[in-house]
């Protein structure tokens, strides 16, 4: 009988340990990849990856996405129309697995593409559309209010997941170009990140018009640190705790411009919570439900 109790005791306190394991809080891992004088940024929730802009065409994204045990995107968003942020897509890197040989170079796999209204981009444009639909990639067009999903593992949609919401363009305005940036808000409990892509400083202005909340913990500072995006009254209602610039080493446009790194020295308070990919490499944040939003590690170039 002795026996019998103790297996019992045994069973249900293993059964306990499994339970509060399961019951861990899952964090939302947001990284910009340094892909030159362009922008990759990846989400990753609970087993899945999302893709927000593919860098350009030869930058390796496909590597660094493999280098992390990614072999498959729940999605891709491609902001707008221009090399610097769809020429990873189109280079054939990253794949639909379709021909995918199992090895290290087999392509990462694009369950969905989504694109912004961005009426600019001629050959870009095309070439998207042209490789999505050679791949088999189904393609949908996000506007404000639409929300893009990152599922559990299991493959189940939870009602408690990570917001990634659509915060602009809207569906009545005919943008083009930087302007037409789909930004998204990424929140997740107490954390939150803003993802803005080329927008200009219209777009900004815009967009506290319909949003005049705004805020977020970690920002991707718009355009790589141009002059013409980063207003002041932006910045300063985000409010960023961390921004992140995306900037190719020796970059002919001088990005991040001295201006917008001086206005973001002033928001944030603080020098060491601005990172720029020339100088720090690829920068990774967390976004916790009960904690906010913080950096993983110092990043080493």
């Amino acid at each position: 009988m002795a026996f019998f109790l103790s297996a019992i005791v045994l069973f249900l306190c293993g059964c306990t340990w499994v339970s509060d394991e399961g019951e861990g809080e899952v964090p939302l891992r947001v990284t910009v990849f340094d892909v030159g004088q362009g922008l990759a940024v990846l989400l990753e929730y609970d087993g899945r990856y999302g893709l927000y802009d593919s860098g350009p065409d030869s930058a390796g994204v496909a590597d660094s996405l493999r280098a992390r045990g990614v072999e498959e995107l729940e999605w891709v968003v491609l902001s707008h129309n221009h090399r610097d942020h769809v020429g990873g897509f189109v280079d054939g890197r990253l794949d639909d697995g379709a021909n995918g040989a199992d090895s290290e170079k087999s392509p990462v796999r694009i369950k969905r593409l989504f694109v912004g209204p961005d009426t600019a981009g001629g050959i870009w444009r095309d070439s998207v559309l042209y490789v999505a639909h050679k791949r088999g990639i189904p393609v949908d067009t996000l506007v404000r209010g639409d929300v893009v999903q990152l599922g559990s593992a299991g493959g189940s949609l939870s009602a408690e997941m990570p917001d990634i919401r659509v915060m602009w363009p809207p569906d009545y305005e005919t943008v083009d170009g930087n302007h037409g940036s789909v930004v998204l808000q990424v929140s997740w409990g107490a954390g939150s990140a803003l993802l803005t892509g080329d927008l200009d400083s219209l777009g900004e202005r815009e967009l506290l018009e319909l949003s005049p909340t705004l805020s977020a913990d970690l920002l991707q500072v718009g355009h790589h640190g141009s002059a013409g995006s980063s207003g002041l009254a932006f910045l300063a209602q985000v409010m960023p705790e961390y921004a992140v610039a995306s900037v190719g080493d020796g970059n002919p446009y001088g990005h991040p411009t001295e201006s917008v790194v001086q206005k973001l020295r002033y928001v944030l308070g603080d020098s060491l919570r601005f990172f720029r990919t020339d100088r720090d490499g690829s920068v990774s944040f967390v976004l916790e439900q009960g904690v906010g939003t913080f950096l993983d590690k110092q990043p080493n170039k």
